[in-house]
């Protein structure tokens, strides 16, 4: 009897995992193995790395089959990614310093810019996700399709080389933030206060919180910046790091109206 149930159990066993297996052939049609092989570049040789690259930790929670995530290959991802970019920059800026192509680097590889890079791909038509989160991640949840867009990288990485990954990472990351440059904007506005208070021999400037509003889970801020006992600016955002930078956005606004720059 012990044998028959052991049996049984191995047959259902079996059974579940072809079931699980069906399951993600179903969301990852050979249509839409064509439709990647087209983003990508290239005809994929070993389809594994792309599942796994597209298998966010949460599918695991309903498929036990499975037992890795994308995490493994975002890590690696991340890496080819960080090489591409600075030996493009290396040879963009021959006579720039190694300031200057560390920030230009961090913008180009940071969680925004992968995530627009993700939605301008669709890649989330592609993720495996739990039915939990699939409703949140449709609504847009910008930090899966980051983790995503590197792990795909890394997949990329492993079945079609350096040259695939750099072929990749130039189409979807640096030549649409290339084009208009504003990839060399500087958008840390608090940095950029600080330089105008130092170079003008001024007080550094202060934030102070005046306002929070709404509830727990959805908080905004007003945040005010002062340079000594004057107030500059003000700024508003979800969190006190980005009202911060507004009100120091709109500070440097005010110094240029206002001819304050030539102090």
């Amino acid at each position: 009897m012990s044998k028959i149930l052991s049996w049984l159990f191995e047959k259902l066993k079996q059974r579940e995992v072809r079931n699980k297996s069906k399951y993600v052939s179903r969301l990852l049609t050979p249509q839409k193995f064509h439709k990647l092989e087209e983003l990508v570049g290239f005809n994929i040789k070993n389809r594994s790395y792309f599942i796994q690259a597209l298998m966010h930790r949460s599918f695991l929670e309903q498929n036990s089959d499975y037992d890795v995530s994308n995490e493994r290959l975002e890590f690696l991802g991340d890496s080819v990614l960080s090489l591409v970019v600075a030996e493009y920059l290396f040879e963009e800026f021959p006579e720039k310093d190694e300031g200057f192509l560390t920030k230009v680097r961090a913008k180009l590889v940071n969680r925004i810019a992968l995530a627009d890079a993700a939605e301008k791909i669709n890649l989330a038509d592609f993720i495996l996700v739990s039915k939990n989160l699939f409703n949140t991640f449709k609504n847009g949840s910008r930090t899966v399709l980051a983790d995503a867009t590197e792990a795909l990288i890394g997949a990329v990485y492993l079945d079609n080389g350096l040259a695939g990954a750099k072929g990749f990472i130039h189409k979807v990351l640096i030549e649409p933030n290339s084009k208009d440059g504003l990839y060399l904007v500087d958008e840390n506005f608090k940095s950029q206060l600080l330089e105008y208070a130092q170079a003008n021999k001024l007080e550094n400037p202060v934030y102070t919180v005046i306002k929070e509003e709404g509830p727990q889970h959805n908080r905004i801020f007003t945040i005010k910046v002062e340079i000594g006992e004057n107030e500059f600016g003000r700024g508003k955002g979800r969190n006190k790091k980005s009202a911060e930078q507004n009100a120091a956005q709109a500070a440097l606004q005010k110094i240029f109206n206002e001819g304050l720059h030539s102090l």
